[in-house]
């Protein structure tokens, strides 16, 4: 049956990736390593293939900002590549991380016009067109030096970018956060005071209430003959604010609209008034149609009652968002996060929208472009566990820079007041190995000298699909797979005395799997439950080797000395 789909040069040619293993750098850790952070340095499909094995259907939350393949020389990035280098370099990639997803996760690729198109019809094979969905995000203003030659160029200055969305079970389920109302801060300019946080929500929870009791409107008319109200402005410059968009936005639960009171609830309103004999400056009433209002009552005549309505501005300052985003400012970031990262920041505020909006505290985030390290920053921040990737030197001058200071709790721009951030938590670096297989002067391939015996037997078990945790008290119990199956990896030639003496241990419920450079005639058939293979002969198929633009590994290998890495 014939399928609508994107096809180019190389499309079906799979890469064989080398499953390097991930080595920590103690001296690059920072804060506390118990975190479960990663930062990694490396090709990040290497990284990524290594990851694999542990964090799949593990990740909450994938957000890549990838080259965008403009054909503009980046400081940063070779962008400069034909559409099928470009889509060859991003499928096995996009293929990976969405293996990595949990059965609710989300990943969020942001590109521009360039491989919009194709990158959307990429995505559909691998994630199906029903999971996904676009947004579009206003990446700069109509203004400045971008609009300056458009006059002599008849041009179309470009002002966003797209973000793809493609949520493993659907893409509704996202809860995204509401932004300001236009203009709603021009309507809304008296603030409350003299009342609790706790009681302002329940007083209005009542005023919403339909099935509200006596005791409810005894215990608001109790509360509000206490409230005070103020201008805006006043209270902002009282503590040394300004009464601007984002203050009245963060306030909004004290900021109120005095509106038109009409008709029947008028009435009621006036003849309550003339019940008090000193008149509090706000008060309750009931209508006949049990709507609820709250009554400014600092008034001397019944004609300013048609003013006393009072609107809670939270009620009504805030809309959805959609998919078109144009409330996150892009520009001028260069401080952000302290680093400078020009023309390939994102905001914060944008990472912060889309962790937000799919998943919960301790939460994984992964970002296998990190950069400048804003999504580690923001998910950091956000209590949400990380996973950063960067193949390039800032890995080191960036991104680690810019976590530890958020660590240290000396950054807060960005979203740091958002998340009352004032530092804390850590991470552990890593760093790909290199290959395992090299060739001799000879030509003949065999394993490299710059692995030592634990290592090796970590990278061996990796490529055979075990997961490296040797055993305390049993040395050949080296990885273990996930149907009860061990693996051990020697350098010595393996007799029929040492098989005998490790089958003797070996349960009837147990396998395993050896591999060794020589063993004694026979030895493959001496034990049903246990295999031996020829090192390095039967890994050289599983791989290609000796490519360090794309790269593998695993999660809890030996901790990494470079001099015991090297001498070994």
């Amino acid at each position: 049956m014939q399928k609508l789909e994107l096809t180019w040069i190389g499309k079906d040619e799979e890469i064989r990736v080398e499953p390097r293993i991930l080595l920590n750098n103690k001296e690059l850790d920072y804060g506390d390593t118990k975190t479960g952070n990663m930062l990694i340095h490396g090709d990040n499909l290497l990284a990524l293939k290594a990851l694999e094995q542990d964090f799949t259907g593990r990740v909450k939350c994938i957000y890549i900002d990838p080259p965008y393949n403009t054909g503009a020389a980046f400081e940063h990035y070779d962008d400069n590549l034909e559409h099928s280098i470009w889509l060859n370099l991003m499928k096995p990639r996009l293929k990976i991380l969405w293996n990595l997803l949990t059965s609710d996760g989300l990943l969020a690729v942001q590109i521009d016009d360039n491989e919009y198109a194709h990158l959307f019809l990429m995505m559909s094979e691998i994630c199906t067109i029903k999971k996904m969905k676009t947004i579009c995000v206003k990446m700069s203003e109509p203004t400045g030096v971008k609009m300056a030659s458009v006059n002599k160029t008849k041009s179309i200055p470009k002002l966003k970018e797209y973000i793809i969305l493609a949520k493993k079970n659907g893409i509704n389920g996202l809860e995204l956060e509401k932004i300001p109302k236009s203009g709603w801060d021009n309507e809304y300019k008296t603030y409350c005071e003299n009342i609790s946080d706790t009681d302002l929500e329940r007083v209005k929870t009542i005023l919403d209430d339909d099935n509200r009791t006596k005791e409810d409107i005894a215990y608001v008319d109790d509360i509000v003959k206490n409230i005070k109200f103020r201008n805006i402005k006043e209270v902002a410059r009282d503590l040394g604010e300004e009464a601007n968009e984002a203050w009245c936005f963060k306030n909004a639960n004290r900021i109120v609209q005095f509106a038109t009171l009409t008709g029947g609830a008028r009435d009621i309103a006036i003849k309550k008034k003339s019940s008090y004999k000193n008149l509090p400056s706000a008060f309750a009433i009931e209508t006949s149609r049990r709507k609820m209002y709250l009554i400014r009552g600092d008034f001397n005549t019944d004609t300013q009652l048609s003013r006393c309505k009072i609107l809670f501005a939270d009620k009504y300052l805030t809309v959805h968002p959609g998919d078109l985003w144009t409330d996150i400012k892009t520009t001028g970031l260069d401080n952000e996060g302290g680093v400078d990262f020009k023309n390939g920041k994102k905001p914060e505020r944008l990472i912060y929208r889309i962790i937000g909006m799919s998943t919960n505290e301790n939460d994984i985030v992964l970002d296998s472009f990190l950069g400048s390290g804003t999504t580690a920053a923001v998910a950091h921040k956000m209590n949400r566990r990380y996973i950063g990737i960067e193949m390039g030197e800032h890995a080191y001058t960036h991104a680690k820079v810019r976590l530890d200071r958020v660590i240290n709790g000396e950054d807060s721009g960005g979203v740091s007041a958002a998340c009352n951030w004032t530092g804390g938590g850590g991470y552990k670096f890593y760093e790909l190995a290199p290959t395992l297989i090299v060739k001799d002067k000879h030509g003949n391939e065999i394993f490299s000298d710059k692995y030592n015996a634990a290592c090796l037997a970590a990278a061996v078990a990796k490529i055979n699909g075990f997961r490296y945790a040797p055993d305390d008290k049993t040395y050949w119990k080296q990885g273990k797979s996930d149907d009860n199956c061990y693996i051990f990896v020697t350098t010595e030639y393996l007799t029929a005395k040492k098989l005998d003496e490790i089958a003797e241990e070996l349960s009837d419920f147990e396998h395993l799997l050896i591999c060794a450079p020589a063993f004694d005639l026979g030895l493959n058939k001496r034990y049903g439950n246990i295999e031996i293979r020829k090192i390095p002969m039967t890994v050289l198929e599983k791989c290609e080797y000796g490519v360090d633009n794309y790269n593998l590994n695993i999660i809890n290998p030996p901790d990494f000395d470079e001099e015991e890495f090297e001498d070994a």
